[in-house]
């Protein structure tokens, strides 16, 4: 009623609040977590439900965004706090407890939760959310759980609570001590590697962290979140860092001295499950705003702004700079590995059906630094994070805090609706298609030229080929129908999934060859409309990846198994858990 009443008062039918129609609560969150992102956490969405199923489907996009430190603010409606009928529609009914409904889900996954029992308890709770929104150690999701009927209650609102006001983003400087220490560590380190996180792209520091790495000689590695921060072709860039490093980066952690940390989580990723960071006496700082981040691997802590941080550093570091020898070594090794990726985009035969490394190539040769590639999930953020080119800041959108399946069409839009001007592609394999296709048909009413690329490699081809490399055969995995003895191992699946996205309003076109693919690619790019192209890549148990793993990751396997595959992957993983060390 509210939103009706004051768009309707507005002369350009718009209001102060666009409203935009979604499919899924959960792909909503997600396109306003992408926006969030895009904004650099300057701005934010927020995302209303019902009580209900509507409010549980926000779980998994309120977990992406507090595990990525995205502020996205949730207004889920709640049973009526008077209790004039008990239990109503959609109610939980919990026999042990009268208090809780299904939004108390949103606790372990909300930044912040409150649940607004009295109209006036509104204006606590939502200074306190915008609070948490814009604090850049603490954001993410935060939940105001709203009861049906204290919605529709009058208040005595004070005027001065409606009045504009301005959230300023605290922007902390280390304390000089931690500084002096991280600057004596750096001068006496022979083998020093820097981490880039994302915390480096939201504190704007890339021209920071550029300025310190051109000083200082010091090679720089990127996380999932941190890629990008320096371009591809920045002298001092190595690449990316960890089990979807590439061997460049990796060869340089192994052999590290000290590690220097920069707004990064320190995920499992990013370690090789502790196995990464080999050299005995390694050391680590870590500059971060979250302190608890900042003291990860028994770190020395310089707790604050990372743009701060990397100028202040500059300057004590006093002209400290790496002997030529060694950054002349990790050049060579980098110019190595741009020749593996070469051959891995390559494409000899533009009459063959096209790899996923091929079609990562055929993109490489046609965007500039204004594209966006925005991926989750899946064997793609693998081939990603070890090959693709960043050419800009925030060109390289992959979503790996939570690996979600189902963020990259709805995060896209988000994209879209933080920077209409540029062209954001979705990149989206066929499992995370079925699962998360639906904001399409938002696409298609917002009007927003999304850009889709459907690949079609027959089935979860990520975690079968994690599957096989564990022992277990890739059960499970493959889109097929049921052979004789049960096993997915028969006829492909019927699945024509270009003729599902043009059924929700999408162009879309057909690529059988690389030299299509290119054609396809091209015309996409240039449409003003949602337009995509779908393409069948040769299935990964056909190809061998030219880039595999440089290092391990931790998932366990079975330690008693009677079949051979188990077997030796049991062995396999005995040899690679005995190197995780505990930096203590």
């Amino acid at each position: 009623q509210a939103l009706a009443e004051h768009t309707a008062e507005r002369p350009d039918g718009t209001g102060d609040l666009r409203f935009h129609q979604g499919r899924s609560e959960q792909a909503m969150v997600h396109a306003a977590t992408g926006f969030a992102r895009q904004s650099r956490r300057l701005a934010a969405h927020a995302v209303t439900t019902s009580i209900g199923p509507g409010a549980t489907n926000l779980v998994t996009g309120a977990a992406l965004a507090t595990v990525n430190r995205l502020p996205v603010l949730l207004l889920p409606g709640d049973t009526f706090a008077t209790r004039p009928a008990d239990p109503v529609l959609q109610q939980l009914e919990l026999p042990y407890a009268g208090d809780i409904t299904v939004n108390d889900c949103l606790r372990p996954v909300s930044r912040h939760f409150d649940r607004v029992t009295r109209p006036e308890a509104l204006i606590p709770a939502a200074l306190t959310a915008m609070r948490v929104l814009t604090d850049p150690a603490a954001t993410g999701a935060v939940t105001l759980a709203l009861p049906q009927d204290v919605q529709a209650e009058a208040y005595d609102w004070p005027e001065e609570f409606f009045a504009e006001r301005t959230w300023h983003i605290r922007r902390p400087a280390p304390d000089t001590a931690s500084l002096t220490e991280a600057a004596a560590l750096l001068r006496a380190a022979r083998r020093p590697l820097v981490v880039a996180g994302g915390g480096v792209k939201y504190a704007g520091a890339e021209a920071a962290l550029d300025a310190f790495a051109r000083a200082t000689g010091i090679p720089v590695a990127a996380t999932q979140a941190g890629k990008g921060a320096l371009p591809h072709d920045h002298p001092q860039d190595v690449g990316a860092l960890g089990h979807t490093g590439t061997a460049t980066a990796d060869d340089l952690a192994r052999a590290a001295d000290l590690v220097l940390a920069v707004g990064t989580r320190l995920t499992d990723f990013t370690t090789a499950s502790g196995t990464l960071f080999a050299a005995d006496g390694v050391r680590f700082a870590h500059l971060n705003l979250d302190p608890a981040d900042a003291h990860k691997l028994a770190a020395h802590a310089v707790v604050g702004d990372a743009r701060e941080g990397l100028t202040a550093l500059t300057g004590l570091v006093g002209g400290h700079r790496l002997p030529d020898a060694h950054v002349t070594a990790y050049t060579a090794a980098k110019a190595d590995w741009e020749a593996r990726v070469d051959a891995a985009y390559a494409a000899p035969d533009p009459t063959a059906r096209p790899t996923q490394t091929q079609l990562l190539g055929a993109l490489d040769s046609l965007v500039t630094g204004e594209d966006i590639l925005v991926n989750a999930a899946g064997s793609l953020p693998g081939d990603l994070h070890r090959l693709w080119r960043a050419r800009s800041a925030d060109q390289y959108h992959v979503e790996y805090g939570y690996s979600c399946m189902g963020y990259e069409i709805p995060g896209a839009l988000g994209i879209l609706l933080a920077d209409p001007h540029r062209p954001v592609w979705a990149l989206v394999g066929d499992g995370t298609y079925l699962m998360n296709p639906t904001e399409l048909v938002t696409a298609v009413q917002e009007s927003l030229p999304l850009k889709l690329v459907l690949v079609d490699n027959h089935g979860y081809a990520s975690i079968g080929g994690l599957s096989r490399a564990v022992g277990a055969e890739g059960f499970g995995t493959a889109y097929r129908m049921p052979g004789p003895g049960g096993l997915l191992d028969g006829e492909p699946l019927p699945l024509d999934l270009a003729a599902n996205a043009a059924s929700l309003g999408v162009r879309m076109l057909r690529a059988e060859t690389v030299a299509e693919l290119g054609e396809a690619l091209a015309e996409v790019r240039a449409a003003t409309v949602p337009t995509g192209v779908y393409v069948r890549t040769e299935t990964p148990d056909t190809v061998s990846s030219p880039t595999p793993a440089q290092a391990w990751w931790d998932v366990p396997v079975a330690r008693t198994a009677h079949r051979e595959e188990a077997a030796r992957a049991r062995q396999e993983y005995d040899r690679n858990v005995a190197a995780r060390r505990r930096h203590l």
